[in-house]
């Protein structure tokens, strides 16, 4: 579980827009279109299927009024499109649409573009995309989605282990399978809370509203959530069999098998497997991708909770483990191919996108991995040669040679403990326990960029877009460091504005420590001025959200340098103000 920490350390900026996975690819009518005539309806374009909430679009006239348009829904049947009806009768000047639509991969997407009818307005109202996402809420999601993937890679690779190596004293592995089935319970059943607030870009108290749950059970991404609660019973139940027998029979291994099958579905069901082409071999390739991992670095983890305990394991068990690993990065070398090309789609993809670039650093650590793992098979080669030598020394000390007739017998031997394990097997067995750590620390950082790259566009999907489609800017990002003068009292304020220009923002702050991490204080205040036109002190009126500051809206009327002044309260009587300057776009 520790692989979660250094997946915290890069959450702050990897919350976004960028986590989405469909790209919207046309509009009707096209971005800064200058029409004669209103439009009755709106009509977006994706690279692939999307689902639609009721708050899916917004449509700004030019005075900044919301207008009143119909339900939002699927232009001719068409799973990757969007249509919204309007008015009959639309003003003239510049409309802005915003609009927050949910992937076929179950990750949220937003953007915005604008249309006039009859003449410009002088000005556009500024309605940014849909929410860019909460960053407190898509931190949390990122969490709870680490924690999963750990806990199925412990809980089916130990019973895999159980069931495959048959190692003696299986039920010394209970502690870990129950961690696993316990973590991957909770991170389930917080994915299903957050999901909610994950799709809306709200913060993560919006879950514990009335009726806020009930629309995430009817998408595809709730009930597999929700059937991934419902298998945690069986599997509960048969990987508590196993452990107890410490074997598993044809039965045991058909139903294990087919019910590791249907939960690694649940996690295909809403990932990059679910979009795009190929859906069925690509559904199938994910799955066993997911199986392979897990027996391999979930059975790896049991065999080095067996090394450390004081009772050795036979090498037999070693091998056969050695064995499954093999075959397992078999199966993650093939799938891993067809998932990489997948989700390329072309060579220059591979370095010229975010996508491309974990993936070729998961390929390095994999490689890693595997000559590790080619270190640990030549261990467990020389274990099982010196457990043989010691069978056979043993066995020599009881042939006994037969006396001559008539001779007295001999008097009898004392007995004496079996000798001792030979020496060269208790270093092979140091040796092994070495390299199968170290396994398991590379197996971790996969694990992380795993975890990264399903929450990153695959190449094929950022290379859609070869056109800008009118969204606005990136949020501005501001971060003023503090010191209070007092032991601990340094930190940083990460201030957020969104859009980040003239107009009405959204202001999401965070106080992090020396170390980086969140931190609560009691009083954080924000203000804005523009000293180039001698305009402001504005003052933000943050609200205390449980963990960050937040304010719907600060009005900013012109473009600029502007200085973000934060006032940072650590205690009672410990208080500093510091001030960084933010460029404020049109």
């Amino acid at each position: 579980m520790l692989a979660a920490v250094p997946l915290l350390l890069l959450l702050p900026g990897g919350t976004g827009p960028a986590s989405a996975h469909s790209a919207l690819t046309a509009t009707d009518p096209a971005d800064g279109t200058v029409l004669p005539h209103a439009p009755r309806h709106l009509t977006l374009t994706f690279s692939e299927p999307v689902g639609l909430r009721d708050d899916s679009f917004r449509v700004l006239g030019p005075d900044g009024h919301r207008v009143r348009t119909g339900a939002a829904e699927h232009a001719g049947g068409r799973s990757g499109t969007a249509r919204l009806t309007l008015p009959a009768r639309l003003r003239d000047g510049t409309y802005t649409v915003a609009w927050r639509v949910v992937s076929a991969d179950s990750h949220p997407v937003s953007g915005a573009f604008t249309f006039s009818v009859g003449t410009p307005s002088t000005t556009v109202a500024g309605a940014g995309p849909g929410p860019a996402g909460d960053p407190l809420t898509g931190a949390l999601h990122q969490v709870f989605r680490l924690l999963a993937y750990l806990a199925v890679t412990l809980l089916v690779g130990t019973a895999a282990f159980v069931a495959l190596c048959r190692p003696p004293g299986a039920a010394r592995l209970r502690p870990l399978a129950a961690a696993g089935w316990w973590t991957l319970a909770a991170a389930t059943l917080a994915l299903l809370v957050l999901r909610a607030p994950y799709e809306a870009g709200t913060a993560p108290a919006t879950a514990l509203t009335p009726g806020a749950l009930g629309p995430t059970l009817t998408t595809r991404p709730g009930l597999l959530l929700l059937a991934r609660l419902a298998l945690l019973g069986p599997a509960a139940w048969l990987t508590a069999r196993l452990l107890r027998r410490g074997r598993a029979g044809r039965g045991d291994r058909a139903v294990g098998a087919a019910l590791a099958v249907v939960l690694a579905l649940t996690w295909s069901g809403a990932e990059h497997a679910a979009a795009g082409p190929r859906v069925p071999v690509a559904l199938a390739s994910s799955v066993l991708h997911l199986l392979a991992s897990a027996c391999w670095l979930g059975g790896l983890t049991a065999l080095l909770l067996l090394l450390r305990r004081a009772a050795p394991v036979p090498a037999a068990v070693a091998a056969r483990f050695s064995r499954l690993a093999l075959a397992s990065v078999t199966v993650l070398a093939a799938t891993g191919v067809h998932q990489s090309w997948r989700g390329l789609g072309s060579w220059p993809a591979l370095t010229g996108t975010e996508y491309g670039r974990l993936l070729l650093a998961k390929t390095a650590l994999v490689t890693v991995l595997v000559a590790v793992a080619a270190v640990s098979r030549r261990w467990t080669a020389r274990l099982m040669t010196a457990d043989e030598g010691a069978v056979v020394a043993t066995r020599a000390r009881e042939v006994r040679v037969p006396e001559p007739a008539g001779s007295p017998a001999p008097p009898p031997e004392p007995r004496t403990p079996p000798p001792p394990m030979e020496n060269g097997g208790a270093v092979s067995r140091r040796a092994l326990r070495r390299t199968v750590l170290a396994e398991a620390l590379v197996a971790a950082v996969v694990l992380l960029i795993t975890t990264a790259l399903t929450a990153t566009p695959p190449g094929r999907t950022g290379a859609v877009r070869t056109t800008p489609v009118g969204a606005p800017p990136p949020a501005s990002v501001t971060a003023i460091p503090f010191d209070v003068g007092t032991p601990g009292g340094r930190g940083t304020v990460q201030v957020t504005l969104d859009p980040g220009r003239t107009g009405d923002n959204a202001v999401q702050a965070v106080v992090l420590d020396a170390d980086g991490a969140l931190t609560a204080v009691p009083e954080l205040r924000l203000s804005f001025s523009l000293p180039d036109r001698d305009l402001g002190p504005i003052d933000a009126g943050l609200t205390d959200r449980g963990g960050y500051w937040s304010t719907d809206s600060v009005t900013l009327p012109l473009p600029g340098t502007w200085t973000v002044r934060a006032t940072v309260r650590t205690s009672g009587l410990d208080q500093t103000t510091a001030a960084r300057p933010a460029r404020i776009g049109r």
